[in-house]
């Protein structure tokens, strides 16, 4: 009888998540997004000057037609699906770093290392956009039923004069934070890992979220500059997109290169 030695699995290689970074280094990303859309700036503003003109398009067809209830919802999908919309100014700060060069054709027709995974990434974040959108328009027949809404006018009242309005914020915002946490955990690193190297689109979300988890206060730092600069755009009526929008892809750029491993580092 041949007898078979036992033999123990093989052991995972630890992965080095941590990248020990302080919460400052997210000022040095926005400072070296900042670099990279003042060299050569023309592709850069001109390509947030096309995230402009469509937010602008899509907030004037939900009044249009009447789904101005959605528009607070819309604006923080926007927040979902803000990574994928990045990365021709990843593809530019990739290509300043490797001294090619830059044009605003080569950051709107990517060739991603990862090919199509970076499609069904974009999948993945429309579907989290339209959930977390339903969940808002969900949670407010929770607290008012069926009643249409009052429109942009008379929202403010009802929701901060009113118990039940009060109830519903405080609802609402626990619940979007756990929608923006989870978003921001799996786009934070993974749309720039798929555009730099070859690997899945699950792989890159779930590093990801095992990078942001274990570079917290980096992590955080960035994702409260990240939703500033958001909301002073906003408050610009969505102007400022055409400086802030490429300043944030620069930046993801670098936040990416400070928290990703090497490839001698992750061998």
């Amino acid at each position: 009888m041949t007898v078979i030695p036992a033999v123990l699995p093989p052991v995972p290689r630890q992965k080095v998540w941590s990248r020990n970074l302080p919460a400052s280094a997210a000022f040095r990303w926005l400072a070296g997004g900042w670099r990279d859309l003042a060299t050569q700036p023309g592709p850069s503003l001109f390509y947030g000057l096309l995230v402009f003109v469509v937010s602008a398009a899509i907030v004037t067809g939900l009044f249009a037609f009447g789904l101005d209830y959605i528009l607070f919802p819309a604006f923080a999908g926007f927040m979902v699906v803000g990574p994928l919309l990045a990365i021709g100014l990843y593809e530019k700060s990739r290509r300043l770093a490797a001294g090619e060069p830059v044009s605003l054709a080569r950051m709107i027709f990517v060739k991603p290392a990862s090919n199509g995974q970076v499609l069904f990434t974009g999948v993945l974040l429309c579907l989290l956009m339209l959930q977390w959108m339903r969940a808002a328009v969900i949670i407010y027949a929770l607290f008012f039923g069926l009643r249409p809404f009052p429109g942009l006018d008379h929202i403010a009242p009802m929701l901060f004069t009113t118990s039940l309005g009060w109830a519903m914020l405080v609802v609402g915002s626990v619940v979007g934070a756990l929608f923006a946490g989870f978003s921001f955990a799996i786009s934070a690193v993974s749309i720039p890992m798929l555009l730099n190297e070859r690997v899945d689109a699950l792989t890159a979300m779930g590093s990801s979220v095992a990078y942001v988890w274990n570079n917290l206060p980096a992590m955080l730092t960035w994702g409260i500059i990240v939703l500033a600069l958001f909301l002073l755009s906003l408050a610009t009526g969505l102007v400022g997109l055409i400086v802030a929008f490429p300043v944030l892809g620069h930046g993801t750029w670098h936040a990416y290169r400070a928290i990703r491993p090497s490839p001698e580092e992750r061998s």
